[in-house]
């Protein structure tokens, strides 16, 4: 397996940056640290077929590690919490302004990966529902999580215009 290319490294990272500041979010101002990341995101992909975190262990079984391919799914409330991702790819606005440091993340990922949760069925079942839903008063989007997304992935309308759903 060869070390991905320079190019690569860029083009992955310039994609990257695009599609976290269409959703609302920031990359890790410090590019040389980013590029790292993005050379272990890359090897991932070429040796699993997937970019799991760089930061992590993969199984290297795809349904047993989704909850690791980035961007992982501990993604937000980590930058809620600590306002960076367990691997600092992702920060908050003010660290990626340099008003403010990444300090380190705990890791929330379960030894084992991720365990199965119950489906939702609808009805009398919403009263077990693993996580509370979400919904953005701006455009009705939709999310089951502990706490609202910081920006809305649809309109871009901030934490403070979610309301508990369900």
């Amino acid at each position: 397996m060869a070390s991905p290319s320079d190019e690569e490294i860029d083009r992955e990272y310039l994609r990257l940056k695009k599609d976290a500041e269409a959703g609302g979010y920031r990359l890790n101002p410090d590019r040389t640290f980013v590029n790292g990341l993005v050379r272990g995101l890359l090897a991932n992909a070429e040796r699993y077929g997937y970019p799991s975190c760089p930061c992590r262990l993969a199984a290297g079984v795809r349904e047993q590690d989704l909850d690791i391919v980035c961007p992982c799914d501990y993604r937000d409330p980590d930058l809620t919490e600590h306002g960076a991702c367990y691997c600092a790819l992702y920060v908050s606005a003010e660290i990626a302004a340099g008003t403010e440091k990444a300090g380190p993340v705990p890791e929330r990922r379960q030894p084992g990966g991720p365990k199965q949760k119950e489906a939702f069925t609808g009805g009398v079942g919403a009263a077990r529902l693993p996580f509370p839903i979400w919904r953005c008063r701006v455009c009705g989007y939709l999310c089951a999580r502990d706490q609202p997304p910081e920006v809305c992935p649809v309109c871009r309308a901030k934490k403070d215009r979610f309301e508990r759903f369900v």
